[in-house]
This record gives structure tokens, C-alpha cells and sequence, in this order.
């Protein structure tokens, strides 16, 4: 479910189609889309050992052993890769990193949706290097992370609270890495 207002037009990623931007001004840190109606789950495996799966053309996304299976396309489909997106996935959310513009397309980072070593059939379009879906602990730490920081520097501007401890949180988690 897209909780924010949008509209679906041209993408400005080379080659994808159709893009998701968003038509008003979006807070860092707001849920951009949430899970919704999801018909199943199934174990991640059956996918591995049968890429013709009859679910295969399904909305899918990976989750530590399994994936959720929806057999229709809603419209957050067509929010598109980016290696820099403004869009993080984290559990079925997907919360906006930074402040976006009225008009701006939604991109999020495919490694953290797709299986462990799977590999896109097209390159990054900015960096041409492979898209490869990362493992459940890389995704869930990263993204984990990430969200952490969003949610910190949230309560700080609101509170007015110094980013200083943001920053030094930052090296913190870089030296965790």
C-alpha cells in the first residue's frame, strides 16, 4: 500500500518504463509504502529449484528463507532500482532516506527484495555493475541500520536534540561494518 501521493508516468532510470513518483513534498524518514494484502508465503528454495515456477511472474519479495507471493502487481511495482535510492526497504516498508521533491521518482536498493545471490536480468543503469540479492543478515543489518539513523535524526530535529550524536553514531555503525 503507497502512503503517499503519487502518480505512475515515464521512468527517468534508462530502460525501466514506467517509474513512481511521488506529486508532494515527502519528510525523511515517512513510510513510503507498507506491506498489504499479501496471499502467501512461500519457502524461498522452491524458486531456486524452479525458475519456472508457476508463481514465478507474481509480485514477490524475499525474506530470510521464504518470500511473500502476490499474484497481482499494485502500483509500488514500479518503483525502481537504484544503488542510491531515496527509498529503503526494511521489512516490507519502505521509508523515505532523505526529504524528496514533488515530482521525483521513488527508487529503492532491488539487492535487499530479491533472493541471496540472485542476480537481475539487467545491470545498475547508472553504474552498469549486476544487481545481486543480499543475504538475509547483510539486508537485515544494513537496513536495520539505516533506519536507526532515520529514526534518530527524526526525534533530534523534532526535539532539538544535536546532530552531533547522529554523527557519531554513523562512524559508530561504519565501524561496526
Amino acid at each position: 500500500m503507497l502512503c503517499i501521493p503519487y502518480e505512475v508516468k515515464d521512468s527517468l532510470v534508462p530502460g525501466a518504463g514506467k517509474g513512481l513518483f511521488t506529486t508532494a513534498a515527502v519528510e525523511a524518514g515517512r513510510v513510503l509504502a507498507a506491506p498489504t494484502h499479501i496471499d502467501s508465503t512461500l519457502p524461498w528454495s522452491e524458486f531456486e529449484q524452479d525458475p519456472d515456477h508457476p508463481l514465478a511472474d507474481c509480485s514477490i519479495r524475499w525474506f530470510e528463507d521464504h518470500c511473500t507471493v502476490t499474484p497481482d502487481w499494485p502500483d509500488e511495482c514500479y518503483m525502481n532500482h537504484s544503488f542510491t535510492p531515496n527509498g529503503l526497504w526494511h521489512l516490507g516498508f519502505i521509508f523515505a532516506v532523505r526529504a524528496i521533491d514533488p515530482g521525483e521518482e521513488i527508487t529503492v536498493d532491488y539487492r535487499h527484495l530479491i533472493g541471496p545471490g540472485f542476480r537481475m536480468p539487467f545491470l545498475d543503469s547508472t553504474t552498469g555493475q549486476p544487481i545481486v540479492g543480499l543475504t538475509w543478515a547483510e539486508s537485515l543489518l544494513s537496513s536495520s541500520e539505516a533506519v536507526y539513523l532515520l529514526a534518530k535524526r527524526a526525534h533530534e530535529e523534532k526535539s532539538g536534540a544535536s546532530t552531533m550524536d547522529a554523527r557519531s553514531d554513523e562512524h559508530h555503525v561504519a565501524d561496526q561494518r
